[in-house]
């Protein structure tokens, strides 16, 4: 695989963790560098660690999988974007996870959510000429770029419309999880 090629896999298996992270920044209020490190960080890391965990299982746990995969992502950013919903109509309150829009439960959930795809990538790899080391490095490093600037992004359009803005990154998670269910069900 050509390093050009691996990027764009790279890019591709981080678009669910760039809307995600999108998202997430749009509910930001406070210590939004910080939760950008910690939600680049746990994405990318999971983004790294699932092609690992793929490659390692190989086609052996492939089947196994492939019938509910699409259910497990879309339950996960279903019920994260409804959370999200939720947040954005109950009335505001002055704690500090309320404040940070971060809880490591939930970022744990959405690094996971958005890596199962990731996990499939990885079981690709065990049947590909792919320098496996270069291809964990270079998307887990890919994840964490797209899903900081997204975050920082998300906070600046949030910032001035933030209600709004969770309401829409609410939906785009549905949305998402949704679509990842609709394509495998039409695939299968």
């Amino acid at each position: 695989m050509s390093p050009w090629a691996l990027f764009i896999l790279a890019v591709g298996v981080s678009a669910d963790a760039f809307a995600v992270a999108l998202g997430k920044g749009l509910q930001l209020r406070a210590h939004v560098v910080r939760g950008a490190l910690l939600i680049a960080g746990a994405f990318g890391l999971a983004q790294a660690i699932m092609p690992l965990i793929g490659w390692l299982l190989g086609s052996t746990f492939a089947e196994a999988i492939a019938p509910f995969d699409h259910w497990i992502a879309f339950g996960l950013l279903a019920a994260i974007g409804a959370k999200m919903l939720w947040e954005a109509f109950r009335p505001d309150d002055d704690d500090a996870d309320a404040a940070s829009g971060l809880s490591a439960r939930e970022i744990v959930l959405l690094a996971l959510a958005t890596s199962i795809d990731a996990l499939a990538v990885g079981l690709s790899f065990a049947f590909l000429d792919v320098p496996l080391w270069i291809a964990v490095v270079s998307i887990g490093l890919v994840t964490f770029a797209l899903s900081f600037v997204a975050v920082l992004i998300g906070h600046r359009i949030g910032t001035r419309w933030r209600k709004p803005a969770e309401i829409i990154g609410g939906i785009v998670l549905i949305g998402i999880g949704t679509q990842i269910l609709i394509e495998h069900l039409v695939a299968g």
